[in-house]
């Protein structure tokens, strides 16, 4: 920034210098002087927004804002996240009442969506653009314009080397330098020949600009990374649906069992497509004692249908080998046993029918149920208990489950009555059953027992209160489903990325420049002179190599002492005064 000095109107008295000891040639008074009128210009506005838009669009800046954002997703790490799931973050809001509240003041529990992760996020995307098209525009003015001139003193160059061509080769000056273009050209190089330097012609030659390209490619695809992840973050959507065999999802809002929208997700984006679950197969381990048991793999057949007038079509459903249908794709993520059960009311009025989802709890496909009878009459009924696939009985009267495989299938239940709640309209886990307003009928505690039942027992309830039978045993999976507009192009960026990065480490900017002339006695003259953009430690072997091409051409020795690497100009070649 330049300085200006005030003046103002003194005497010739005062305007002549005092006596006193030169400073840098001038008096030191007046020095004084001058510095303590010097003042500052004011930025100003435009000149304080120049000044944060340069601050904001160095390389420096983008690389701390893309480290900050890796630091502030940290917190979407350690605390529950509400888009993923709202009731872990109520109680875990009820679990730490001194704390809890605070962190969701500052959006600790929406890290992903809060103001500050989305400012960081903005402003990492500002300061690559800022940073990354004006480095395109100057690359592209290089890649356009002429290698740089030859300078007058090569053997100032960090690889520098001289070649004597005998006059009785007939080669001169100007064909050397157009041999030397030739050869140039052919290892990738831009050359320009300069005949216009009268009897030292020369050529200036480049390579390496796809250096600066994988630079660019490099932190372009890091913009179409962050374009690509807000495009699914805004416009995609994630779910989650249990499957019990027999049973058909099409994708609409209420087939979902759990429904995650993107920020602008609109029901319309949701494709009219549908997966039936036609049978379920996992495989236990029965050769290994060690893991006998164990479940090595699951398999879920499945009919698919893109849209309904669509043909079906059979698919097989692995994990990690996942089904995709209308741009979403569906992945196999648990299962288990869904024990179908029929209940009769006081009334004889079959209640409710059909499989329960049995939740996994322990070993061996240890399960907990619950089954909530809202329509019964004249009062609601409920049931809690658990599912063993095979059953055993130690000698304390313990259940529990031997092995996954239904081989000794046991439903052991409590049951009670009265209001379940449910007609309060207050959503409820399905996993649950909330015994407060409910009153006992059968239990271990009880007069009446609990109820344990096998495939094809019908159980009458106390009081008159009704009866279940335990038909049969189905098994059910559970499947995410997760669609994303931006995975395909994140995954491409990310692929660019990485291609620009190697391009960019691995490929040397380079500028090469021979200079030739003709000696009093006829010989030709050759010096040539190489300069790296930056660090190349192979830039010793491109001079040797481009010293054995040149000597080939004109079939020199590149090894003999007349030929070999000098610091000194060519015979006739004058010594400039200064370096250009």
């Amino acid at each position: 920034m330049s300085e200006r000095v005030k003046s103002t109107e003194k005497s010739p008295a005062e305007d002549a210098p005092q006596p006193g000891p030169a400073h840098n040639g001038e008096p030191k008074d007046a020095v004084k002087a001058a510095k303590a009128g010097a003042a500052l210009p004011s930025l100003g506005i435009v000149g304080m927004l120049r000044w944060a838009w340069t601050q904001l669009t160095s390389m420096r800046t983008a690389l701390f804002l893309l480290l900050l954002l890796a630091v502030a997703a940290v917190p979407g790490s350690l605390f529950p996240q509400r888009p993923a799931n709202p009731s872990v973050v109520t109680q875990y809001i009820k679990d730490h009442p001194d704390y809890g509240k605070l962190l969701d003041s500052v959006q600790l529990y929406d890290v992903y969506s809060s103001a500050w992760f989305s400012a960081i996020y903005i402003l990492l995307f500002i300061s690559l653009i800022g940073c990354v098209v004006p480095r395109a525009i100057a690359h592209y003015k290089a890649m356009r314009s002429q290698p740089p001139r030859t300078p007058k003193r090569l053997s100032r160059l960090p690889e520098y080397g001289t070649l004597v061509v005998p006059a009785d080769a007939g080669i001169p000056a100007s064909d050397a330098i157009e041999d030397a273009a030739a050869l140039l050209k052919k290892r990738g190089y831009r050359v320009e020949v300069r005949h216009d330097d009268g009897a030292r012609p020369s050529l200036g030659a480049e390579r390496g600009f796809l250096k600066e390209v994988g630079n660019l490619v490099f932190h372009t695809s890091l913009i179409g990374v962050l374009v690509s992840v807000a495009v699914g973050g805004l416009f995609g959507y994630s779910g989650q649906r249990i499957l019990v065999e027999g049973d058909t999802f099409v994708n609409t809002l209420v087939g979902y069992d759990q429904f995650t929208p993107g920020t602008n997700f609109q029901s319309g984006q949701l494709q009219p497509y549908s997966i039936q679950l036609d049978k379920f197969q996992a495989t236990f381990d029965r050769e290994s004692q060690g893991k006998f048991g164990q479940p090595i793999d699951f398999t879920a057949d499945v009919t698919t249908k893109e849209n309904p007038g669509a043909p079906a079509k059979k698919e097989v459903l692995k994990v990690n080998d996942p089904v995709t249908l209308g741009g979403t794709s569906i992945y196999l993520t648990g299962n288990g046993y869904a024990p179908v059960v029929t209940v009769r009311d006081g009334k004889g009025n079959v209640a409710m029918q059909g499989p329960v989802v049995a939740k996994l709890q322990g070993e061996n496909y240890y399960s907990s149920v619950v089954i909530k009878v809202p329509d019964a009459k004249p009062d609601q009924l409920g049931f809690a208990g658990f599912f063993l696939p095979t059953a055993f009985v130690t000698e304390q009267g313990i259940s529990f489950s031997g092995d996954p495989d239904l081989i000794n299938p046991q439903l052991s239940l409590n049951s009670y009555y009265g209001d379940l709640g449910l007609d309060k309209g207050a959503p409820q886990n399905v996993f649950e059953l909330d015994v407060k307003g409910l009153k006992e009928l059968n239990s271990r505690k009880a007069a009446a027992g609990g109820i344990t039942l096998a495939p094809g027992n019908t159980y009458t309830l106390p009081e008159g209160k009704g009866s279940i039978t335990f038909d049969g045993v189905k098994k059910y999976v559970g499947v995410d489903i997760h669609h994303n507009p931006g995975q395909l192009s994140a995954l491409i960026f990310a692929l660019l990325a990485v291609a620009g990065l190697i391009v960019s480490l691995y490929v040397n900017r380079r500028r090469v420049w021979v200079r030739t002339g003709t000696h009093e006695d006829g010989r030709t003259m050759v010096e040539y002179g190489l300069l790296a953009r930056g660090e190349d430690h192979r830039l010793a072997g491109e001079a040797a190599a481009l010293r054995s091409l040149l000597a080939g051409q004109w079939n020199l020795d590149a090894d003999n002492p007349e030929t070999a690497p000098s610091n000194s100009s060519p015979a006739g070649s004058p010594e400039p005064k200064k370096d250009q």
